[in-house]
C-alpha cells in the first residue's frame, strides 16, 4: 500500500515542477491516506514562473514580491484542499478580487457613461460587464498566461468546514476572473490610484470592441420614439413615406423615414409600410441611444487624480489635473420594454 502511495506521487512530478521542491517524494506518501492529485494542486508554482508572468504582463516594475503574485493567482475554493492541521496558512486572494471588482466596476462605469451619455440605465450595466464582467476578466487572464500559476479546486473537498452536498462547483472561468481583479487591487495598493486605472483601460476599456447596439431591444419603438421626442420638447414624429417599388408585386419594397418638424430623425425599409416604419423608429432611437462622445473630448473625473505615489488628496494645483464637468443629459426615456419574462415592464431594456 506505502508503494502505491509513493508511486502515485512520482507520476505527479510531470505536473509539479520539482525544481524548487526541497524532497521528492514527500513524507506524506509514506501514508496510505495520501493523494497525490491533491498533493499537487497545493504545490505552488515556481518563483521564476511568477515573476516572468509579472514582467509578460508589464507590472515587473511594480510587483517584485512573487509572493504578492502567488496570493493573487490563488483562488479561495483551494483552502478546501488544504488539510487542517497545516501550520503554514495558504493566503487566497479573496479580498484582493473583491476590491479589484470594485475599482474595475467603478473604472468601467464612468468610462461607459461618459463614452455613451445617453445610453439606458440597463444597457449601461450590461455593457459595463461586457467589458470588466466574469467572462470577461477570465479572458484576459487567458491571454495572459495565467491559467499554468492558476490554483484552484473545482469542487470543495468533502472535509471542509463548509462544505455541504448543495455546495456549487467552483468554475473554471470564476476562478480565472479573480486574477485581473486582483492584480488590480495590488497595483492600487502599491503605486495609485491612476496606476490602476492605466492598468483597467489598457487591458479591459481600450483595447476591447463592445457591440453595444445588440444590447438595445425594443418592444414598441414608434412609442419609446414618442416619448422621447416629448422628453427633448421637439415636435411629435411623424412618418413619411419616401420611395417605394413593386407595390403590386411579390416582392415589394418600402422606405419611410420619420421627422420631427423639418428635422429627418431616421428612415428604414421593409417589405411592408408597417416594417419600414419599425425600422425608422428603431433607427431614429439608435441614433440617440448611440451618440458616442470622441475619445479625444473624453474626460473623466479620475482624470483629475495626480499622477505617481503622490497623495491624491493633497491641494496641489500644479499635479492636479483640470476637469471640466460635461453637461448632464436629460433623464432616460422609460418606455414598455421586454425583459426575460417576455412581460412588458415600464423599463429600458
Amino acid at each position: 500500500m506505502v508503494y502505491g502511495g509513493v508511486s502515485r506521487a512520482v507520476k505527479t512530478l510531470r505536473a509539479v515542477s520539482a525544481s524548487h521542491l526541497p524532497v521528492f517524494p514527500p513524507t506524506q506518501a509514506t501514508k496510505s491516506s495520501f493523494d497525490p492529485q491533491t498533493w499537487g494542486q497545493l504545490q505552488p508554482p515556481p518563483s521564476t514562473a511568477l515573476s516572468a508572468f509579472a514582467h509578460r504582463i508589464g507590472l515587473g516594475a511594480v510587483l517584485t514580491d512573487t509572493d504578492d503574485i502567488l496570493k493573487a493567482c490563488t483562488h479561495p475554493s483551494i483552502l478546501s484542499l488544504a488539510p487542517s492541521s497545516s501550520s503554514q496558512p495558504i493566503e487566497t486572494n479573496a479580498h484582493l478580487s473583491t476590491l479589484g471588482n470594485a475599482l474595475m466596476g467603478l473604472f468601467a462605469t464612468e468610462y461607459v457613461n461618459a463614452t455613451y451619455p445617453y445610453l439606458p440605465t440597463r444597457v449601461l450595466k450590461a455593457a459595463v460587464t461586457a467589458h470588466v464582467g466574469p467572462q470577461s476578466c477570465a479572458n484576459a487572464a487567458l491571454e495572459m498566461g495565467a491559467v499554468p500559476l492558476l490554483r484552484w479546486a473545482p469542487k470543495a473537498s468533502s472535509s471542509a468546514v463548509s462544505w455541504t452536498p448543495q455546495t456549487p462547483a467552483v468554475q473554471r472561468t470564476d476562478a480565472l476572473a479573480s486574477i485581473p481583479r486582483a492584480l488590480t487591487a495590488l497595483v492600487y495598493h502599491h503605486r495609485s490610484l491612476p496606476s490602476a486605472r492605466q492598468f483597467v483601460h489598457s487591458y479591459f476599456l481600450l483595447s476591447r470592441q463592445v457591440d453595444v447596439r445588440s444590447m438595445i431591444k425594443f418592444v414598441d419603438p414608434k412609442k419609446a420614439l414618442k416619448e422621447m421626442v416629448a422628453k427633448f420638447g421637439r415636435d411629435p414624429p411623424k412618418s413619411r413615406l419616401l420611395k417605394e417599388t413593386g407595390r403590386f408585386s411579390n416582392s415589394p419594397v418600402f422606405v419611410v423615414g420619420i421627422y420631427s418638424g423639418e428635422d429627418k430623425l431616421g428612415e428604414g425599409f421593409g417589405a411592408s409600410l408597417k416594417m419600414a416604419e419599425y425600422r425608422a423608429a428603431e433607427a431614429s432611437l439608435l441614433a440617440v441611444y448611440l451618440t458616442r462622445r470622441p475619445p479625444d473630448d473624453l474626460n473623466l473625473p479620475t482624470d483629475t487624480f495626480p499622477r505617481g505615489l503622490g497623495d491624491i488628496f493633497a491641494e496641489d494645483a500644479e499635479n492636479e489635473g483640470d476637469y471640466l464637468p460635461p453637461d448632464l443629459p436629460h433623464a432616460e426615456v422609460m418606455y414598455a420594454s421586454g425583459g426575460r419574462s417576455g412581460r412588458i415592464a415600464s423599463e429600458a431594456s
